[in-house]
């Protein structure tokens, strides 16, 4: 292997011009010729599903999993079917997926919209890879259940990464600002970690300290209506290197943060980061 690179993206499921937004998403993906894509709000109806569509237009191996309460998201879709649209996680790959496993993440009622982590074992020449994306709640208040789901990550995270040199590649959209007590709690090393002993370095630490950083960014038209600051919510976590300085990180850069033939592809601009393999 001479490099992987990884990207997350939260594609927005079924909101906005969805039609011509995955065209978009499409032709920024292409683009960036990834090995490896954690994806976040991807829809799937009947039987079309947005990770599938990709990935055979990518030539890439995929997996997927869906919402297990999908109804308040059906609930805000303007569409007359709308409760048959699915929404979930998806893991995009080069390589084949040899294992896949799935964890709801808690949550009290009133902010239980089913969200989830997704693992997908990827059979990597020379090393597998363990590699998860996460969708924590979005809530500004949510600051604790975001505490509680890290926790709950980090123990799943541990569960499926023994057996390979190369450390696990923890992916999402975690709704979360940097210096957040869910992000701290989850790197493990600016606070106790969820974990005792396993830590993850945030990959964007690694960037051009003068380049933009923002993932949900008012420049964007999606975000731009809304009142929330410009931020940076979705991530690329990997845990330090391993035998040889498997996974350091080389470098990590926005994507998707502008418009493919007039039309932006998401209200979230994807996190792509370079990693040693």
């Amino acid at each position: 292997m001479a490099g992987m690179r990884v990207v997350t993206w939260n594609l927005w499921w079924r909101f906005g011009p969805w039609q011509e937004r995955r065209k978009a998403i499409l032709a920024v993906l292409r683009e960036l010729r990834p090995d490896v894509v954690g994806l976040q709000e991807v829809w799937a109806d009947g039987g079309e599903n947005l990770a599938e569509w990709l990935a055979g237009e990518l030539g890439l191996h995929w997996t997927w999993a869906p919402s297990p309460a999908p109804g308040t998201w059906q609930r805000r879709l303007d569409e007359p079917l709308a409760a048959t649209v699915q929404i979930g996680n998806a893991v995009l790959s080069r390589w084949p997926v040899t294992d896949h496993d799935v964890l709801p993440l808690p949550a009290p009622p009133g902010l239980d919209d089913g969200r989830l982590a997704l693992y997908a074992r990827l059979a990597a020449p020379g090393h597998e890879v363990p590699f998860f994306t996460v969708h924590l709640t979005s809530a500004l208040h949510a600051s604790g259940v975001r505490c509680r789901q890290v926790t709950a990550l980090a123990g799943f995270v541990a569960r499926h990464r023994e057996g390979t040199a190369f450390p696990p590649v923890v992916t999402g959209d975690f709704n979360a600002w940097p210096d957040s007590d869910e992000i701290r709690l989850f790197g493990g090393y600016r606070t106790a970690p969820a974990v005792p002993g396993q830590v993850f370095y945030d990959a964007w630490e690694y960037a051009d300290p003068a380049a933009p950083s923002a993932t949900w960014d008012r420049a964007n038209p999606y975000v731009a209506r809304g009142g929330a600051p410009s931020v940076r919510v979705d991530y690329v976590h990997v845990a330090p290197p391993g035998t040889d300085r498997l996974g350091r990180v080389l470098g990590v850069r926005r994507a998707g943060d502008g418009p493919v033939d007039g039309v932006w592809p998401s209200d979230h601009a994807a996190v792509v980061a370079d990693l040693a393999d």
